[in-house]
């Protein structure tokens, strides 16, 4: 089944999942927000900023228009970052004559509101749209997809013929699609693992040892959990591809810009310099701050997450941080996680 596809965002991402689109047959316009970008693009067939050396194929079309991106599309895919998603929907919006189908491949929550992407697109987009929305997540890194590496995601909708349009669209002989109907566990699990990812960087520039990254790992997942359960998202969804799939990736994979974050705040850089020296966004670094105000609202317990947000937010060293940890009340691990 070929069909045309909007990519809304050519970040590494979505210039990935692009390659992925054109490679399968489908006809892909790919907005591109950088003007020069744009134009280098359409000559040499490269990003050279966000993904180079990588080769788009002749039917991905790299283009600085957004209303050419959408028209006549029979899909949309969005990967804007979790920030600027309200503003570049927002000018989709009135452009959108009646609803196209639209996957966003977006991990985070919008700092402001703790909206995640999925209510920002229901709130910004025409009414009725919830039914055209899909998303995917799951451990899934730029460079290896461009690279035709084998690796499963999830796609979730509220609409189960949707998500199943998604699946056949997007899977391939390298990138396989389970679909799963919890769009907030699959959200969820996709933003707040590169909280945690955070924090295993910095435990790993602070070279704590193996131990320690599998304790924050096992630990950061049932914080997400509780969190998720709050939201209203389905238990099981953390324990699969957009759970415990994609915080196993972020925590130890080396091209993780997350984890990388936290390496460098551990090795003792500071935030501002480790960000101005970063040409793509680290998701994390918003996410951790969205996610400790939703625990704060939903009086939920994430130790980690707040030890987190405290190094990054509050400048506490990272040794009193895990002192911090490590001192807290005893207790039982299988506490039935109390929500």
């Amino acid at each position: 089944m070929k069909v045309s596809i909007g990519v809304i965002g050519a970040g590494s991402f979505g210039t990935a999942l692009a390659k992925l689109l054109g490679e399968k047959g489908h006809d892909v316009r790919l907005w591109v927000f950088e003007e020069d970008l744009c134009e280098r693009m359409l000559q040499t067939r490269v990003n050279d900023v966000y993904l180079p050396g990588v080769k788009l194929p002749p039917n991905v079309y790299p283009t600085r228009e957004l209303r050419d991106t959408i028209k006549g599309r029979d899909m949309l895919l969005s990967v804007v970052p979790s920030q600027y998603v309200r503003s570049v929907m927002t000018q989709l919006a009135p452009l959108v004559q009646e609803p196209i189908p639209l996957v966003s491949a977006t991990k985070g929550i919008e700092v402001d509101t703790l909206m995640l992407m999925s209510e920002v697109l229901e709130e910004v987009l025409p009414a009725g749209y919830r039914d055209h929305l899909a998303y995917i997540s799951g451990p899934s890194f730029a460079k290896e997809i461009s690279k035709g590496m084998p690796c499963a995601v999830s796609v979730a909708s509220f609409n189960d013929d949707l998500s199943r349009r998604v699946q056949e669209v997007f899977s391939s002989t390298t990138f396989r699609c389970y679909t799963n109907p919890d769009v907030v566990g699959i959200e969820l699990g996709g933003s707040l693992k590169n909280v945690i990812a955070v924090t295993v960087g910095i435990s790993d520039g602070l070279q704590l040892g193996q131990s320690a990254r599998a304790a924050l790992i096992t630990r950061g997942l049932a914080e997400i959990t509780r969190l998720g359960i709050h939201k209203g998202a389905e238990p099981l969804t953390f324990l699969g591809l957009a759970g415990v799939g994609d915080l196993v990736l972020t925590c130890c994979g080396d091209l993780s810009r997350n984890r990388s974050v936290g390496l460098a705040l551990g090795q003792g850089k500071s935030l501002k310099q480790i960000l101005g020296e970063m040409k793509m966004v680290a998701e994390g670094v918003n996410t951790t701050r969205a996610a400790y105000d939703m625990a704060k609202k939903f009086n939920v317990e994430v130790p980690i997450i707040e030890q987190t947000y405290a190094i990054l937010y509050e400048d506490k060293p990272a040794h009193d941080a895990v002192s911090d940890l490590m001192g807290r009340t005893l207790k039982s691990e299988v506490e039935t996680e109390r929500i």
